[in-house]
């Protein structure tokens, strides 16, 4: 059974997406060379990589270009490289490279992926979804990326997902100021 893991951002106060829905404060100290490396080693989950809609676009819309090339080459290439679904209810098509546009019921969906042999998936961005499966116990581990800011309004990961109970597997702070934070099921 392939691992699904999430690997979001979070501002202090607990949003990962600011009040115009936006995730660019994450972007903040992306220059540290040991920060760098470490969401160049963790972010992809060893595998497949999987998106709402709105997370999709916002990353296919970046991903791809000149400029992402030429700021984080190592990144921009994983994320061009590495397989990758989108669920979408709406899209007609998923034209970034290596991916593929589910738009059956998500929980069905995300179950076949799991039964199958492969390496680990990961959830960027994608509230919704992270709600969603968090409430059907479908992730195994959620890794926190806690920024240095507070954006006093936003979204939360979990939106609309019951509580959950957590344990906190492993911690690591960088000299930009992030730390991160990896949680599993208690």
């Amino acid at each position: 059974m392939r691992n699904l893991i999430v690997f979001n951002h979070v501002s202090l106060d607990g949003y990962f997406a600011d009040a115009n829905n936006q995730m660019d404060w994450a972007k903040a100290g992306n220059d540290d060379p040991e920060y760098a490396e470490f969401v160049g080693q963790n972010a992809s989950g060893g595998g497949e990589l999987l998106f709402g809609r709105v997370t999709y676009q916002m990353m296919a819309g970046f991903w791809p270009t000149p400029v992402a090339h030429q700021h984080m080459p190592v990144v921009a290439k994983m994320m061009n490289s590495l397989p990758k679904v989108v669920f979408s209810r709406t899209l007609n098509e998923a034209t970034w490279n290596n991916t593929r546009l589910l738009k059956g019921d998500l929980i069905d969906e995300v179950r076949k992926l799991k039964a199958e042999s492969g390496d680990g998936m990961c959830i960027l961005g994608s509230g919704k979804i992270v709600a969603q499966l968090a409430q059907a116990g479908l992730i195994d581990s959620y890794q926190v990326i806690v920024n240095p800011i507070a954006l006093g309004r936003g979204r939360t990961m979990f939106d609309g997902a019951p509580q959950l109970h957590l344990k906190l597997a492993a911690s690591r702070t960088f000299k930009n100021g992030k730390v991160s934070l990896t949680y599993v099921p208690a």
